[in-house]
């Protein structure tokens, strides 16, 4: 895959980050989310991952829509989602 068509998804404490082209997206999550593991489905804004919380014993999914995100901070969604075919977890 290439990477300039990849987005990236990871998390920190109370935020969950989107980030793709220079721009990072930083949204609330739950602060028992410990980190997502895998992204199963990618759609044009819409995604599932599965997430490991401290509060429960096995990863569970999580469902994400960027588009209210996305229109929320006056982003084009059509125009800012497009380009992107995949996205990858990735923690530093």
């Amino acid at each position: 895959m290439n990477e300039q068509n990849q987005a990236v998804l990871s998390s920190s404490g109370n935020f969950t980050s989107f980030s793709f082209g220079g721009h990072v997206i930083r949204f609330r999550t739950s602060s028992h989310l410990e980190r997502y593991t895998r992204v199963t489905q990618w759609d044009n804004g819409y995604l599932v991952a599965m997430a490991k919380y401290d509060n429960a014993p096995s990863e569970e999914e999580e469902y994400i829509d960027l588009i209210p995100i996305l229109q929320n901070l006056y982003f084009d969604p059509q125009a800012f989602l497009a380009p992107i075919k995949d996205v990858r977890i990735q923690y530093v």
